[in-house]
């Protein structure tokens, strides 16, 4: 009688090409993501040892981390980041690679084009020279982050040596309180857990909260698995996987869809699979979220205080304080954690008819071309505009201090990004991480706010 298996143990097992004692095992890939930070000393490790791209038509690339978010029409001011962007070109070119440039309908961040374009499926093994790859663990595929020198090595071979994680279960049932969204069942998540609390494990997310979740939700939970220690995170495909998919540029037309349908409905964990953690959540405890500190784990519910016996220097905040009226400087929606369109219509609906607070800074960044494109279609840049915020155009943006939209040092910032590490939005900056209704709402009122006030 076969092992029951977890949906993390079927697909791995079904892509090892090698194994041997003693080593990890080979894993083939079926996709890559390049970005233009990652990608160059990978290109040139191969030129030095004269090896081709081995299945170049497996590997994506596009410009999101350096590049600006203003006037992408006009020549790259930073000088670093226009030597990038150009060194990604040029390496596409020379090894036959399918590039979204800047000037490409597709262009934007790479775990938003992945799957908008339909790369990205389930049953899958993906990654990416960024850690956040396992945002594409939504779709029922394993995915994760590699180094430079493995960016090289699935260049040249499209397999990589990878020692097997441990699994974990993260259960999340009921039904959420108004307000609450998929950012901050990931906070709640993390705040509990902590950032090492999955360190060696891939999480499969379950219950019947995650499975009520749309797509772009279940990419939230998974792009932030990394911030709890894991390897990745993976939620089992269904119909609203599949309906997400049907008719995607790259998605299976006719007969091959039938089949991929018909294999991609096998992909679940078998009723006694073992994990090596379970952990179980209630839906109806969460609250939306908001970070205090300098790692994604010091989160609390928005109407809460920051605990004792924290470091709170950095911050400038002190224990007890409650974070709802804490000032802020800048507003930023956007990130590969909530830069697609289901996050900026929800944002939209709070801002709509009203404006943003005279102390602050806010600003817009879709998640690519086309998210930008069906967001003006359906009018959601004029309800930006006209409030206040800054609409820009697709890039990694103020997510990390890498490019031109750095948080000035001191400035106390809410993001939708992933990551509030010190400095990451810029040397110095201050940063809350929180959903986009939060941010939103908050642009509204200058200070941190309650987004059920304004539901």
């Amino acid at each position: 009688m076969r092992k029951p298996k977890t949906l993390f143990e079927k697909i791995w097992d079904s892509h090892i090409v090698l194994q041997k004692k003693n080593y990890p095992p080979v894993l083939y890939i079926d996709a890559h993501y390049i970005h233009e930070v990652t990608s160059p000393q990978a290109f040139d490790i191969l030129r030095k040892k004269k090896i081709p791209v081995f299945r170049p038509e497996k590997t994506y690339a596009t410009a999101d981390h350096n590049v600006p978010t203003i006037n992408q029409h006009l020549p790259i001011k930073e000088l670093l980041s226009r030597h990038q962007v150009e060194i990604l070109t040029k390496n596409c070119q020379e090894f036959g690679i399918n590039l979204y440039g800047l000037d490409h309908p597709f262009n934007g961040i790479v775990h938003v084009i992945g799957p908008e374009l339909g790369i990205t499926k389930p049953g899958m093994t993906i990654v990416c020279g960024d850690s956040h790859t396992s945002t594409h663990g939504a779709f029922g595929s394993i995915a994760f982050g590699i180094g430079t020198s493995e960016v090289g090595q699935v260049l040249a071979t499209q397999s990589i040596l990878q020692n097997k994680p441990k699994t974990m279960k993260i259960e999340v049932n009921g039904k959420l309180q108004k307000g609450v969204t998929a950012k901050d069942i990931i906070l709640y998540i993390i705040s509990h857990i902590s950032v090492s609390g999955a360190t060696g494990h891939f999480i499969e997310y379950t219950g019947s909260t995650i499975k009520s979740l749309s797509m772009e939700g279940r990419m939230t939970i998974c792009n932030m698995s990394i911030e709890a220690g894991a390897r990745g995170g993976i939620i089992a495909p269904d119909e609203i996987t599949f309906k997400y998919l049907k008719g995607r540029l790259f998605s299976p037309k006719g007969k091959k869809w039938d089949r991929s349908i018909s294999y991609w409905k096998t992909l679940t964990s078998d009723k006694n699979a073992k994990f090596d953690k379970v952990i179980s959540f209630n839906a109806s405890d969460i609250e939306p979220m908001i970070t205090y500190g300098t790692n994604p784990g010091q989160a609390i519910k928005i109407t809460g205080k920051i605990p004792k016996n924290v470091d709170l220097k950095y911050m400038n905040l002190f224990p007890n304080q409650k974070m709802i009226g804490q000032k802020l400087d800048l507003v930023f929606i956007g990130s590969c954690t909530n830069s697609r369109i289901e996050d900026l219509r929800s944002a939209a609906k709070i801002i709509n008819n009203r404006k943003v607070a005279k102390n602050i800074t806010a600003f817009v960044v879709p998640g690519s071309n086309q998210v930008r494109a069906q967001a003006q279609k359906e009018g959601l840049d004029k309800i930006f505009l006209s409030a206040g915020f800054e609409w820009r155009q697709p890039g990694c943006s103020a997510c990390l201090g890498m490019n031109e939209d750095k948080i000035p040092s001191g400035k106390y910032c809410i993001s939708t990004s992933n990551r509030n590490f010190e400095g990451r939005q810029g040397p110095g900056s201050k940063t809350f991480l929180a959903s986009p209704l939060t941010a939103a709402a908050s642009a509204l009122t200058g200070v941190i706010s309650d987004p059920r006030k304004f539901i």
